[in-house]
C-alpha cells in the first residue's frame, strides 16, 4: 500500500543527516508554537475569567483564571491535540522544501530539479492554508459537540483531508506547478485524504506529535512520486 510503504521510507530515512537536522529544528520550531499558542490560549482565559465567572448549575467560580495561570506544562500538553494542527500547517511552508530535496536526493535522483517556491508565493500559500486550516476547525466545533462521540473522527477526517490537500500541493507544485499539482491530486483524492488522516492521528499524541510535521512532508514526497509514476504525470 502506498501510503504505508511511503510512511515506513520516512520513518527509515530519519539518521540521514539532512533529514534529522530538520527534524530537530522543527520540533524546537513546533514547542515553540505551542508555548506562544497557549501562552495565548491562558492569557485569554485568564481575561475572560476576571474575578469571576457564572456557571450554570455551579454558580460564581473564582478559580478559573487561577488555574489557567498556573497549569502552563499541562495546558500545553492538552492544548498540544488540537493546536498542533495548525502548527503543523505552518511548518510545512518554512521546511518542505528541504525535506523533499533530501528525500528525492536519496530516493529519486532521477526525478531532476524541483522547482524552487519564490518566497512570497510559499508564503503566500502557506498563510491561506494556514486560514482554511483554521476557519474549517472553528466551524467544526459545532459537530464535535452535536455528534460528541464521533468527535475524534470528525477530528481526523477533517485535518486529514486539510493536511493531506496542503502537504501534497506543496510537494507536487515544485515538480508539476500549480495546475498540475491540482489535476495530480484530484485524480489521487482518495490517496491524498488517507496519508492526510494517517498524518493527523498522531498529531492527536503529546509529544509524538512534534516530530509529525516534518515526518508528515517525507512522507508525502513519497506519495507524491508514487502517484507521480502510476499516473505518467510530467512537468507541469
Amino acid at each position: 500500500m502506498l501510503v504505508l510503504s511511503s510512511f515506513v521510507k520516512a520513518l527509515g530515512q530519519l539518521g540521514d543527516k539532512r533529514l534529522s537536522r530538520v527534524v530537530w529544528l522543527g520540533i524546537g520550531l513546533a514547542i515553540l508554537g505551542l508555548v506562544l499558542a497557549s501562552a495565548g490560549v491562558q492569557a485569554l482565559l485568564v481575561w475572560w475569567a476576571g474575578d469571576g465567572v457564572t456557571l450554570p448549575f455551579f454558580g460564581e467560580v473564582q478559580w478559573i483564571a487561577a488555574l489557567a495561570a498556573w497549569s502552563g506544562p499541562v495546558a500545553m500538553l492538552l492544548l498540544s491535540v488540537v493546536l498542533m494542527v495548525p502548527v503543523a500547517s505552518a511548518i510545512s511552508g518554512l521546511f518542505l522544501d528541504r525535506v523533499a530535496d533530501a528525500v528525492e536526493a536519496r530516493h529519486y535522483p532521477q526525478a531532476g530539479q524541483a522547482r524552487t517556491v519564490p518566497l512570497p508565493e510559499a508564503l503566500r500559500d502557506s498563510l491561506g492554508f494556514l486560514g482554511v486550516m483554521i476557519m474549517a476547525n472553528l466551524v467544526a466545533l459545532i459537530l464535535y459537540l452535536i455528534f460528541s462521540p464521533a468527535a475524534l473522527l470528525i477530528f481526523w477526517g477533517l485535518n486529514g483531508f486539510l493536511l493531506g490537500r496542503e502537504y501534497f500541493t506543496l510537494v507536487a507544485i515544485r515538480h508539476l506547478g500549480r495546475e498540475g499539482a491540482a489535476r495530480l491530486r484530484k485524480q489521487h483524492a482518495g490517496t491524498v485524504w488517507l496519508a492526510g488522516v494517517l498524518m493527523t492521528m498522531p498529531l492527536s499524541i503529546p509529544l509524538v506529535n512534534l516530530a509529525i510535521p516534518v515526518l508528515g512532508a517525507a512522507t508525502f514526497t513519497h506519495v507524491f512520486h508514487g502517484l507521480r509514476a502510476r499516473s505518467g504525470a510530467g512537468a507541469g
